[in-house]
């Protein structure tokens, strides 16, 4: 880049809509790029990236009803039902009426559930080296995503 280049960036108002400028288009290429590293050191456990969330959510509290599920990773019902048959027929975990109240479905692990969560444990490490990005740069992008979606999840509260 030339100094005329540099002048000519300076004079020039930026155009907003250019794609590479896009917060949205960013945040999309990032998700597929980080599932696509997700996807091949979650095969030999037998998961999806969908599934391993719902693992994790259960791995940190089980067992837990549905409604609870959907909440911590923001899901529907719609979305979170076939996850969770797939697991079950899977093994990983059972789907029960709740004793206290009928209406509520319960999630539990099974056996083969909890013990999966020993490989699982891999999986975070595995991610940080093939990404080649340091741990404080995740750290710091995490800190950004997990403020970035507050003030998403408070706009689409306050819209007019």
């Amino acid at each position: 880049m030339t100094a005329r280049d540099v002048t000519a960036d300076l004079s020039e108002p930026a155009d907003s809509l250019a794609l590479d400028r896009q917060v949205c288009f960013a945040l999309a290429i990032a998700n597929r790029a980080v599932l696509a590293v997700y996807r091949p050191i979650l095969e030999p456990l037998g998961l999806t990236h969908p599934q391993y969330l719902v693992m994790l959510a259960l791995w940190e509290q089980a067992p837990r009803s549905v409604k609870d599920i959907g909440r911590a990773l923001y899901l529907d019902s719609p979305t979170l039902s076939p996850l969770l048959k797939r697991l079950e027929t899977s093994g990983l975990i059972t789907r029960s009426r709740s004793h206290l109240d009928e209406r509520q479905l319960v999630v539990d692990l099974t056996e083969h559930g909890k013990a999966l969560r020993t490989e699982a444990e891999k999986v975070p490490d595995t991610v940080v080296d093939r990404l080649g990005v340091s741990l404080t740069d995740l750290q710091e992008l995490h800190e950004t995503l997990t403020r970035l979606n507050k003030a998403a999840a408070h706009a689409m509260t306050s819209k007019d």
